[in-house]
């Protein structure tokens, strides 16, 4: 990525899975990367032994992405960035009858409030350097919907609407704004998942299988790159054809 060796980039949610795989490719373009988690500190840890001993620039640093004080706190100790990619995100999926008031909020809370504190923090510092990335990511659930995941589906939609909105306030600052939808992924966040419902999705996707972190993240560098200068407001899915 030419001219970006001093650039930063934030990654929510960037110590296991497709963040830590974007979190990765990133680094790998030149970024100094800051990878956040919220619980397991010894697997993120691990995480980033593993990309400092391969070369990469990656720091893992405790956030709450939900907390205000913790995303304020993490811009003052390890800020400011270019470039901030929301990756931090979980499912609960049940029948919005059986849903209960917590399993709504806090599905919304880590995806929406979470997009919306990290980028609230990050969005000064870009304007002022005439030059930023925000990158969401969102899922084919906030395109066509997918029973059992009301809650789901909903953040993933308040994602792709903030982005347009965003991209629309900060495009004339140099700043662009996207969302890349996930298809299904071979991840944790999906090893849960009930085996006949991952049957269906397969199914369901033209290329008959799961998507591996390292085929979504290059999508995600690009986007975060000098050459997609003039692609924002917009929702790129890479999800195997489902869409």
């Amino acid at each position: 990525m030419s001219g970006t060796t001093a650039r930063r980039a934030l990654v929510t949610g960037g110590s296991r899975g497709l963040g830590l795989a974007v979190a990765r490719a990133l680094a790998r373009d030149g970024l100094r990367v800051t990878a956040t988690y919220a619980r397991d500190e010894a697997a993120a840890q691990g995480a980033g032994d593993a990309a400092r001993a391969d070369g990469l620039a990656i720091s893992m640093e405790r956030c709450d992405a939900t907390s205000r004080t913790d995303v304020a706190t993490l811009f003052e100790r390890a800020g400011p960035f270019d470039v901030l990619v929301h990756a931090a995100g979980f499912m609960r999926d049940r029948l919005l009858l059986q849903m209960s008031d917590a399993d709504f909020d806090d599905v919304m809370a880590v995806h929406l409030d979470g997009a919306f504190f990290a980028s609230r923090a990050a969005l000064p510092a870009m304007l002022a350097g005439g030059w930023g990335r925000v990158i969401y990511i969102v899922s084919p659930s906030a395109l066509v919907g997918r029973r059992g995941q009301a809650n789901y589906a909903a953040a993933k939609s308040a994602l792709i609407g903030l982005a347009r909105a965003l991209a629309r306030e900060a495009g004339a600052g140099g700043v662009t704004v996207n969302c890349v939808s996930a298809g299904l992924v071979d991840t944790a966040l999906t090893a849960d998942l009930d085996p006949l419902v991952r049957d269906e999705i397969v199914n369901a996707i033209p290329l008959r299988r799961a998507a591996r972190p390292e085929e979504i993240a290059p999508l995600v560098a690009f986007l975060c790159s000098d050459g997609a200068a003039y692609i924002t407001g917009q929702v790129l899915s890479v999800d195997g054809g489902l869409t």
